[in-house]
């Protein structure tokens, strides 16, 4: 087999938790060198150190974003641009065909469908996947009214932005919560809160939120690649053990379920690339268009495979023919580490 020519990736939001061991599995890929390009809007992301190569850019929603991400693909001679948060998705999406490299990701529609909470929700309802109950709303008295609708008191429900990432800006109502115990014994931040202590610090205007029933359960997503009409390769893990709002511990599953489930979502949403499906029991509350926390086999580096497609080195049938090596019960620990340099 011919040794495959050096390819340089260009790895935005490269301050982001799972930086580091997408980073080393890119460099890991038993093919070839890899040259990585990271970029952030904050000089302190760990990219800047890991990264053969730094830049500073705006911010991913910052119109100037994608004119400054081609500039630089232009500039370190990039091969292909892989995005990581969701803030990117949108900019790169609508401007992707003017790239002169593949670009990561999805169609500006697909991205405003997956970014816009309540479309999701309405869009999976409409397909017969399990979804939580929600209320769109606006204002403080709204959110009021949609939490009673939703059946509280008598049992907790939730909110947040329409348009988030991640766990920004939920929050669950729930009135039985002891104020005094987070106050005195959890961190700052504590997710759950009354209803009367959300109305009173809602604006009446201007906050576009959606009130959801509170999912119970466990935590399972559903990680792969897919080319627009299914899942390509991929499977589900659990996500455990969180801290700060980012699950440290995950653990790859066998379940055709879930993977059907996945690829009516790709078809109805025309996911292209990477995606991430979470669950929490059986209700699906988030599809991310985008790589997330990915659980490594020294065989199978998906974020590497999914480069290769987009660039042509490998057809949809060979993926499908990876599938065999996903290894139910493959274990993934996440954990802190840290960087030292002189001024």
């Amino acid at each position: 087999m011919a040794e495959l020519r050096p390819i340089t990736i260009l790895v935005s939001a490269s301050g982001a938790p799972g930086t580091a061991a997408l980073l080393s599995a890119l460099r890991r890929n038993g093919e070839r060198d890899v040259r990585l390009v990271g970029t952030d809007m904050s000089e302190r992301a760990i990219g800047r150190h890991l990264c053969d190569a730094f830049h500073l850019v705006p911010a991913g929603g910052d119109p100037a974003f994608p004119d400054a991400i081609r500039a630089i693909v232009e500039q370190e001679h990039v091969d292909a641009v892989l995005p990581q948060s969701s803030f990117d998705l949108e900019g790169l999406a609508a401007h992707r065909e003017t790239f002169p490299v593949p670009v990561l990701v999805s169609s500006p529609d697909t991205i405003h469908r997956s970014n816009d909470k309540a479309e999701t929700y309405e869009l999976l309802h409409r397909i017969g996947v399990p979804a939580p109950a929600f209320r769109r709303v606006t204002g403080a008295r709204e959110v009021e009214a949609a939490a009673y609708e939703l059946g509280y008191p008598d049992k907790p429900v939730c909110f947040k932005p329409v348009f988030s990432s991640g766990s920004r800006g939920f929050r669950v109502l729930d009135p039985t919560v002891d104020r005094a115990h987070q106050l005195l014994y959890e961190r700052p931040g504590a997710v759950a809160m009354r209803l009367e202590e959300a109305v009173e610090l809602l604006p009446e205007d201007g906050a576009d939120l959606l009130v959801m029933e509170l999912a119970t359960g466990g935590e399972r997503t559903i990680d792969g690649i897919a080319d627009g009409q299914r899942v390509i390769l991929g499977h589900p893990k659990t996500r455990e053990a969180m801290r700060a709002g980012l699950a440290m511990y995950f653990e790859t599953l066998e379940n055709a379920g879930l993977m059907e489930v996945a690829d009516r979502i790709v078809a109805e949403f025309e996911i292209e690339h990477f995606f991430n499906i979470q669950l929490v029991g059986e209700h699906v509350i988030e599809i991310n268009p985008r790589i997330s926390t990915v659980v490594y086999q020294e065989d199978l580096n998906l974020p590497y495979l999914g480069v290769k497609r987009a660039l042509g080195e490998i057809t949809a049938d060979e993926l499908i023919a990876l599938r065999e090596r996903v290894r139910p019960g493959r274990t993934a620990l996440r954990y802190f580490d840290q960087v030292e340099w002189d001024a």
